[in-house]
């Protein structure tokens, strides 16, 4: 049955690979969509952007596998635009070029259904950019088509076919066309092109897992076999090629392809894994540790009625932010509960925690430790009274210095970290065990016990099969203290300063 009002369905281009490619509009979509269905080459972290309510389905074509048909999945849209569904069927890519999207929105419009069509960034432009191989360039190429490696139905285009485009544009751009390399290389020298010609492949564009092959045309099939080279893969033919040792970037980076384990909740996880993929690296997003409610969530509820008692309310962590502010809110106040009393944070990251909150920290720590945010509270006039909500197991120096100033001191606990489940345990040993992780992050000492928990007796030497990187000296003391040897330790204690020491150690390695 039909719904009274109709729903609508978007066609969103995904982009390439790296998620931080799709549109502004397209994450805007995805963050109000009912329904969303996804390609097998849309990001899985895409994903992350939709509301905790969305139905998610996977209609991605996987090549020797059983897949949805695209009668199926057009009739899919249909079926659940009538029912009042706001759907968004996202396409790796650009959904006009190669990806069937005008048919779908040729469906969708003789069905009678409201629909919009966003564009994306394809793939051709993707490996252009990120594997340093112009489409065109003034003095080597003014032309370039982009041609699949069969026709309608998965027929194949005949070798006259690839004869006649040899020598009829400068730069040729094969998508899907892996399976007949050797055929179509063949065919474009026999019509013409010199087998000399620069050429490439390029696999997985725009994501860490990116390879590119360069040879001669007469020998790209093979060069490309040997490197194991398969689909989904671009290639590329022509002069232009000859600029990527030049222009290569993405590839030349040093964290590129390597494969960093974020051990946070999933909810906390997001910026840090952001951090990673704009460094050329994977994120794996394993929680070890949850965040739940405090043992005395009525302690906390009685703070925030209480926090214009204070002179000042020090924040540890972003998650001490959120859970006080929940508190707040329970109690039926807000940020006005601050009116006269000062805000202190441990870092930038905790102060960022506040803004969303409506609250400017007053006051951040130097060195975001607990003693410098002591050493700086204890240099402000007239404090006497300070109020810290935090994890309920947590290092004790911020209160003991403070109460050793003689500052009274009221710690309550805000949430508490738990291990994850033995579900995570599971899958991290898979992937230690199939070397699928090159570096840990351990962005504080609860990532740190939590990570030796889910691992049990064993962790030190499963985990000495990886790089370990620390954020910084007291994370660091905390690994050592269970037998864990840190390779890095960042001098800025934050997840970009942990990165770039990360770089620094790997950039070292190259030299």
């Amino acid at each position: 049955m039909s719904a009274d009002k109709p729903g609508k369905v978007w066609l969103v281009g995904a982009g390439p690979g790296d998620p931080g490619l799709i549109t502004v509009r397209g994450r805007e979509l995805l963050a109000h969509a009912d329904v969303v269905l996804h390609d097998a080459l849309s990001h899985p972290a895409l994903l992350d952007a939709c509301p905790p309510s969305v139905e998610l389905r996977d209609v991605g074509k996987r090549g020797g596998s059983q897949s949805p048909t695209q009668s199926w999945i057009t009739s899919q849209l249909i079926e659940l635009a009538r029912a009042g569904r706001n759907v968004v069927r996202l396409k790796g890519g650009d959904p006009l070029l190669f990806a069937r999207g005008a048919e779908e929105a040729l469906a969708l419009s003789r069905a009678g259904i409201e629909f919009e069509i966003v564009p994306g960034v394809s793939s051709p432009f993707a490996a252009a950019a990120y594997a340093g191989l112009p489409m065109t360039h003034r003095d080597l190429s003014s032309s370039v088509t982009f041609i699949t490696g069969s026709d309608r139905d998965g027929k194949t285009w005949s070798p006259e076919a690839w004869k006649r485009l040899a020598t009829a544009t400068e730069t040729i751009c094969v998508l899907m066309g892996m399976q007949r390399i050797d055929v179509i290389t063949a065919a474009i020298i026999e019509g013409g092109r010199s087998p000399k010609t620069p050429a490439a492949v390029v696999q997985w564009a725009a994501r860490p897992a990116q390879r590119v092959v360069t040879a001669e045309l007469s020998t790209i099939a093979q060069a490309a076999r040997d490197a194991g080279l398969s689909n989904p893969a671009l290639i590329v033919i022509g002069d232009v090629v000859s600029l990527r040792e030049e222009l290569r970037w993405y590839d030349r980076r040093p964290l590129f392809g390597r494969r960093l384990l974020v051990p946070r909740p999933r909810h906390q996880a997001t910026g840090t894994a952001d951090a990673i993929r704009r460094r050329a690296a994977d994120a794996i997003v394993l929680p070890t540790i949850e965040i739940a409610p405090p043992p005395d969530p009525e302690a906390l509820r009685d703070a925030a009625r209480r926090v214009k008692e204070y002179d000042f309310c020090l924040f540890t962590s972003a998650n001490g932010v959120d859970r006080f502010f929940e508190a707040l809110l329970s109690v039926r106040l807000d940020a006005r509960a601050f009116a006269h009393c000062k805000v202190g944070a441990i870092g930038p990251k905790t102060a960022e925690a506040l803004v969303p909150h409506g609250v400017v920290a007053d006051l951040i720590a130097e060195e975001f430790v607990g003693e410098s945010l002591a050493a700086a509270i204890l240099e402000v006039p007239g404090v006497r009274r300070v109020l810290i909500p935090r994890a309920r197991v947590a290092r004790e120096s911020l209160p003991e210095l403070l109460r050793a100033g003689g500052l009274s001191v009221d710690v309550v606990f805000a949430y508490e970290t738990r291990p994850a489940g033995a579900q995570h345990r599971e899958r991290l040993l898979e992937l230690i065990a199939r070397e699928e992780i090159d570096v840990v992050l351990f962005t504080s000492s609860s990532t740190v016990d939590s990570m030796v928990e889910l691992l049990g007796p064993d962790a030190a030497s499963l985990l000495a099969r990886v790089t370990l990187a620390s954020i910084g000296p007291i994370t660091s003391a905390t690994a050592a203290r269970h037998g864990l040897e840190v390779a890095v330790t960042a001098e800025t204690y934050t997840v970009e300063g942990l990165l770039d020491a990360l770089e620094k150690h790997y950039a070292s390695e190259l030299t």
